[in-house]
Parts: structure tokens; sequence; C-alpha cells
């Protein structure tokens, strides 16, 4: 079955939710889901302040301490995917049947653009074949001034 919608695939997500929850024998709150739900409605990269005062606009009534543990659950899960851009403040991402993806972060304004080129996969599979290992997933960042910031210098 392919996930044509953000339906299908929040119905995909709640599914493997509940089960980790089953499986470590957490408690299957509203809240949680509720956050599941908000995260993955939501394009893009966030932080939990910005996921936070999202929720609390759209009427939902839910705690940082909520936010920060599901997150927490949801990583273990590997629904969602946490970044560190070099500033204090961790970045978010959903993760479940999205496509392998590099990021580009402006130095100037804190801007992440998200690119794939095909050349980074064939070195992973090239680092594999010359280490002899499987790799996972990896995690690229470059660091610089985007085109807005650099025509500002030039």
């Amino acid at each position: 079955m392919k996930l044509n919608s953000k339906n299908d695939t929040y119905e995909s997500v709640n599914k493997l939710f509940t089960e980790h929850l089953e499986s470590k024998g957490y408690r299957k709150t509203p809240e949680r889901y509720t956050i599941l739900k908000e995260i993955y409605a939501t394009d893009g990269h966030f932080d939990i302040e910005t996921l936070y005062i999202r929720m609390k606009n759209n009427k939902y009534r839910v705690s940082r301490a909520t936010l920060y543990n599901t997150i927490e659950l949801l990583l273990d899960c590997n629904l969602v995917t946490k970044h560190q851009f070099g500033n204090n403040c961790a970045q978010f991402e959903r993760s479940f049947k999205f496509k392998q993806h590099d990021h580009f972060v402006c130095t100037e304004d804190g801007r992440v653009l998200e690119f794939c080129d095909p050349r980074i996969q064939e070195i992973q599979t090239s680092v594999e074949d010359l280490l002899g290992v499987e790799v996972a997933y990896h995690s690229l960042t470059f660091y610089g001034k985007c085109k807005t910031h650099k025509k500002e210098n030039s």
C-alpha cells in the first residue's frame, strides 16, 4: 500500500506509536497523540518552543514537559529525527517515510534548506564497500551564507 496523503501517513505513524507505547508499557494519552498529529500535519523543521506555541494557538493544552517527553518517545521509535544545527536549540523533523536528505544552514539567519544529491548516496555506498559496513543513515550539514546574504555581501 502506498501512502498518498497526510491522513494515510498519520494512520500509519499512529499505529507505530501505539505499538511502541504498548511494547514499553507507557500510557497512551490523548496529549501524546495530539502532539504526534500536530507534528505530522506540518512540514519542515521545528523546535520545542515553536511546537508549543503552535499547539497553544490551536487551543491544545499541553505542557512543555509533555512535549519534551513525547519528543523523546518519538525519537525512540524513529518517528522524529533530531538535528543540532550549531545553535543551542535542537531542531526536529518528522521522519516516517521521508526520503534521506541533507541540509544547508545559513549562518546569517539560521534558515535551514533541504536538498538531495545522488552523489552523496554514491559516497555512502563507497564508504560501505571500503569499510565493509552497512550504513543505516547519515547526517550531512553544510553551513554558510544563503543566496540572499551572499548577495548582500557582494
